[in-house]
């Protein structure tokens, strides 16, 4: 017999790392190893019954479709088969050798510092086939491609060290068979009684039948025994679904070790037919913040597997729900391409954001505990929405959570519905400002009005607020209005407090034209104000222009900004003011009123562009 070549290659240098975390035992529950090469063999099955719609040869007469499961006690082997659509050489060096996901440096970060969540990252991250080592000290792969001949079998062998093995084999059918040799500590996974309890808890409801291996004392004869349920949960009655099988599926789906907060299960007839499972999880995925990050739902056709991730049926602001869809009306042969051109999918669209968000209502409504949990780790996605999703706004908006000055906690658990039901009789608006930080909003000069005449003002400090509030107009019937914008409809509620004309004394009004004279095109306008009561002086924007904070926001994604003018607002009643007032030396008085405007700058951007010069400026005027 002629004697196949043997090739050797390297790991890439992000595997062995993750294999030095595996092989040194940095996971505490080491079955999951199961869990992950069952999956990937589900997967591979799954992967040819779609191939298989437009190339029915890649049966090879065999669409008995099963995942085998043998222990060899001698040789201390476990070994794991199915007959899926198997591996190449290409495809067994591309997927055993490298982890081609970017972010792969940011898992093995996550890996090392999250000593207590490996077990819940390692399938999060799809890396699972690693985990083999934590149990084995070798692990050989015979592998063979659907579709190919008998001889362009591989046989891929490695103990974890850094190399591996290629060496072409003959391998008569389709599918992957792995082999661990299990570490000598490991000889629990030898036994068929803590097999099956592992696919019990993990696999129970991957749709392909599961066989153990058992021997028969009896007749001295070995037989196959199924040993998971091997139906299609999303199919079967909701009433005859335990919360429990629920749970067990969206783990099994997820890889997620949590329990969901929420699910939502539709069997939906009539003019479309589909039914969908929607989950939604405690905890964000490690990546969600990530430009890449995989999200979307697991797409089958009339119960057949076509694609993970389709995220054509779920906004970005909802990448955090997790589940699956099987339609009966998209074509078999679907395609992201199809997907996106066809009108199902927009109609099934449609339908699946209203269903998530009515499961988030309905927490809202029946958990408030249940919807915080939600909100601290959603929130921030969520707030995307009235940007992406006008249609939906107004239900987006009433599932919004903020924190106020009277809310006094930096937790954003108050809903609109909530402001509105406690607002001023006299108040017209919804008052919000936005800072950098809830301290900075908190403390805000602008807010001295609305303490004083005890009107609450929503607090946002989140960096997507101030672009969320460009899209916000309005709220059963209240418009929003920025505080640090010029705004009329607040002197409605503070009458007694109006600046008239007849109470500003001479020496004010020349007080007001020199500083006009000495700001002269550095702002926009100068006027008495009645929003203070313990600072001098206040920046308002125009109406009609860019706030500060949306400045910000375009300065720091290195898009130009133009100059911001503000109208410089000076509290008349301030000792501060009045002492100025009197200042009749002109350099004295004109350093003292750039010290001023710099304070409001600072107040209002949380920057200066020269703070050297305002210390100095500062120093200068204390000396005298």
């Amino acid at each position: 017999m002629h004697k196949q070549k043997k090739e050797i290659y390297n790991f890439q240098s992000e595997v062995k790392q993750l294999l030095h975390l595996m092989i040194h035992s940095l996971y505490s529950n080491k079955e999951i190893f199961l869990r992950e090469l069952v999956s990937n063999a589900s997967d591979a099955i799954d992967k040819l019954r779609f191939e298989s719609i437009s190339s029915p040869k890649l049966y090879e007469n065999d669409n008995d479709l099963k995942i085998q499961i043998s222990v060899n006690k001698a040789q201390k082997t476990l070994i794991i088969s199915d007959n899926g659509i198997g591996m190449s050489k290409k495809d067994a060096i591309e997927n055993l050798g490298t982890i081609a996901k970017s972010g792969t440096k940011l898992f093995l970060k996550s890996l090392e510092q999250k000593t207590n969540k490996k077990n819940e990252l390692i399938g999060e991250f799809g890396v699972g086939f690693y985990s083999s080592f934590m149990v084995s000290d070798q692990v050989s792969i015979r592998t063979r491609f659907a579709g190919t001949t008998a001889n362009e079998g591989i046989l891929w062998e490695s103990s974890g060290e850094g190399k591996y093995n290629v060496t072409n084999i003959t391998k008569k059918t389709r599918g992957t068979e792995i082999t661990l040799f299990l570490k000598k500590e490991e000889e629990e996974f030898l036994e068929t009684w803590r097999i099956k309890n592992i696919i019990s808890k993990y696999s129970d409801h991957i749709t392909v039948p599961i066989y153990m291996q058992n021997y028969d004392e009896k007749n001295k004869t070995y037989f196959w025994e199924q040993i998971n349920k091997a139906k299609a949960l999303w199919t079967l009655n909701k009433s005859s679904i335990t919360d429990e099988e629920y749970k067990d599926f969206y783990k099994h789906l997820t890889n997620d070790q949590k329990d969901p907060l929420i699910w939502s299960h539709n069997h939906v007839e009539g003019k479309q037919e589909y039914i969908s499972l929607l989950y939604i999880p405690q905890k964000a995925a490690w990546d969600i913040w990530n430009r890449d990050n995989k999200h979307g739902l697991k797409l089958y056709v009339k119960r057949v597997y076509v694609m993970d991730n389709s995220y054509e049926f779920l906004p970005n602001y909802l990448r955090f729900i997790r589940g699956l869809l099987d339609s009966n009306d998209l074509p078999l042969n679907v395609s992201r391409e199809i997907l996106q051109n066809n009108a199902v999918t927009g109609q099934l669209r449609k339908a699946l954001i209203k269903r998530s968000l009515n499961m988030l209502d309905k927490i809202s409504k029946n958990n408030i505990e249940k919807y915080q949990i939600f909100w601290n780790e959603f929130g921030l996605v969520l707030k995307e929405g009235p940007a992406e999703d006008h249609e939906n706004i107004d239900i987006i908006a009433n599932l919004l959570r903020f924190t106020s000055i009277k809310n006094n906690t930096s937790e954003q658990n108050m809903s609109l519905q909530k402001y509105i039901s406690d607002m001023n009789e006299k108040q017209e608006k919804i008052y919000y400002i936005t800072a950098d930080s809830y301290l900075a909003a908190k403390n805000s000069p602008h807010l001295e009005i609305f303490k004083k005449n005890n009107i609450d003002v929503l607090l946002l400090s989140d960096r997507i607020d101030e672009w969320m509030m460009n899209y916000l107009i309005e709220f059963q019937g209240k418009k929003f209005q920025s505080i640090s914008k010029e705004d009329l409809s607040i002197n409605k509620f503070n009458q007694e407090t109006k600046i008239k004309n007849n109470e500003i004394s001479t020496e004010m009004i020349d007080f007001l034209k020199k500083v006009k004279k000495s700001l002269g095109d550095q702002v926009k306008d100068v006027r008495f104000t009645n929003r203070l009561t313990e600072t001098p002086c206040v920046l308002l924007s125009d109406s009609t222009e860019m706030t500060t904070q949306m400045a910000k926001l375009f300065s720091a994604a290195g898009q130009s900004v133009p100059e911001l003018k503000y109208i410089f607002e000076i509290n008349p009643k301030h000792l501060l003011i009045k002492k100025i007032c009197l200042i009749h030396d002109e350099n004295k008085f004109n350093e003292w009123i750039k010290l001023l405007l710099d304070q409001a700058l600072l107040s209002e951007k949380g920057h200066l562009d020269n703070p050297h010069k305002f210390i100095a400026r500062m120093n200068k005027l204390l000396l005298k």
